[in-house]
């Protein structure tokens, strides 16, 4: 009987040019598995860089019914917990895991929490399979609860399956998305350096923005005491909602004639993410119209995963070169780091590897909104009088008018022009 051959990976070596610098990798598409896929923001952003997925593992029926809609040709898994074996020459594994237990809207459990406890399963399949590449997603609370222990946890685990890891919190509006969404991305390999593609682009931060009443600007409307969402010419991050299933979505004060305040339409809020219009429709099937916001805001932003599967295919040396310092930490963890087998280095790069130009919020609204209903504007005006925060100039003028304008019975929404 004849042996097939194993085939090998595309991977070529960064070489010196004549005039010393270096020459980029190239690498071939990778064969990916995607870990608690939700409605597949990883693999949708992955595959638009030419990676593909080879298995999708998810509990959740709305999503589900989403993946089986928009990767059929993808063998599904239900629970990560039953799941004994990867698919052979596998490249690389993703995953959003759960972080109800560790976002600030959550129950903040920590990484013992029943959901964000099932990293564990990702790193039980690491052990039984070579998988050279992992890539992990999660919110930045993380690094901060109980003193950052779930990033210890996860990160120790890691070093002791023997990658190097790096990990940077990245924000969505740097891809060209109005949402401010800002997500941590570890990046962990046994082959290479994972600096390579995680800090190779980095254009810092953009200048302070300035409230301007010319542009639409977000905000969280069931807030109002402690916090504000406030952001500009965009919304602030899209929520999964209640454990109930209640959805959740920001506000936005337009800048047309009337100041109306509207909440989004599950359509540009899909686009938000960088979804097409539409995208988790399917879950309509086995779940109420109200769920896909909960599948929305819990999904990765695909222009971020597209970034990521670029660099994954092109990294670059120079990503070594970002400023750095050794860990000494005692409570939370920095905004990036890694560990390349030298000890935990903290990491001085922004959240903003790129800046693409944005269209202004209220022309990117393509779908009708709603307006915001005269009960949630007055129940949020009444929380801002017994809040000590500072609101930016007008808000307070414009939540009152519109709340005035809805007791009057106003119903007709007015284009937003400027």
């Amino acid at each position: 009987m004849r042996m097939r051959a194993k085939p090998t990976r595309q991977v070529s070596l960064p070489y010196a040019d004549g005039d010393g610098s270096v020459t980029p990798w190239t690498r071939g598409p990778m064969k990916t598995v995607g870990l608690f896929a939700g409605v597949g923001g990883l693999e949708r952003g992955l595959a638009r860089s030419g990676h593909t997925t080879e298995l999708l593992c998810e509990i959740e029926v709305g999503a589900q019914a989403v993946l089986r809609e928009k990767f059929r040709d993808v063998k599904l898994h239900d629970d990560v917990t039953t799941l004994r074996k990867l698919p052979r020459d596998v490249d690389l594994v993703v995953g959003g895991f759960p972080c109800q237990d560790l976002s600030q809207a959550g129950k903040t459990a920590g990484i013992e929490g029943a959901r964000s406890g099932l990293v564990g399963e990702v790193f039980r399949l690491l052990k039984r399979h070579d998988v050279p590449w992992v890539v992990l997603e999660n919110v930045p609370f993380m690094l901060q609860l109980s003193k950052g222990r779930a990033m210890e946890v996860i990160v120790t685990a890691i070093e002791a399956l023997g990658y190097k890891w790096a990990y940077r919190v990245v924000d969505s509006r740097a891809f060209g998305v109005p949402q401010r969404r800002e997500r941590v991305y570890l990046v962990a390999t046994r082959d290479g350096d994972p600096r390579d593609v995680l800090f190779v682009d980095d254009v810092g931060e953009p200048p302070t923005e300035v409230v301007s009443w010319r542009r639409a600007n977000g905000f969280y409307w069931t807030e109002g005491i402690r916090g504000l969402g406030w952001a500009n010419d965009a919304v602030p991050t899209l929520k999964g909602g209640s454990t109930l299933g209640i959805p959740s979505p920001p506000a936005i004060i337009l800048p047309n004639r009337d100041r109306d305040i509207v909440t989004p339409h599950i359509r540009d809020a899909e686009r938000m993410q960088g979804f097409e219009a539409g995208w988790t429709e399917a879950s309509e099937n086995v779940m109420k119209r109200g769920h896909r916001w909960k599948l929305v805001g819990n999904a990765v932003t695909v222009d971020a995963a597209e970034w990521l599967g670029r660099r994954l295919r092109a990294p670059e040396s120079r990503g070594r070169d970002v400023a750095s310092k050794p860990l000494m930490r005692t409570g939370a963890w920095p905004r990036a780091a890694f560990n390349v087998g030298e000890g935990r280095h903290c990491a001085e790069i922004s959240a903003w590897p790129e800046r693409r130009e944005r269209e202004p919020m209220h022309t990117f609204l393509q779908h009708p909104p709603k307006l915001l209903s005269e009960k949630a504007t007055g129940g949020f005006f009444s929380r801002t009088a017994r809040s000590a925060l500072k609101f930016p100039d007008g808000f307070l003028e414009r939540i009152e008018h519109h709340y005035e304008r809805m007791k009057s019975g106003h119903t007709s929404l007015e284009q937003a022009a400027v």
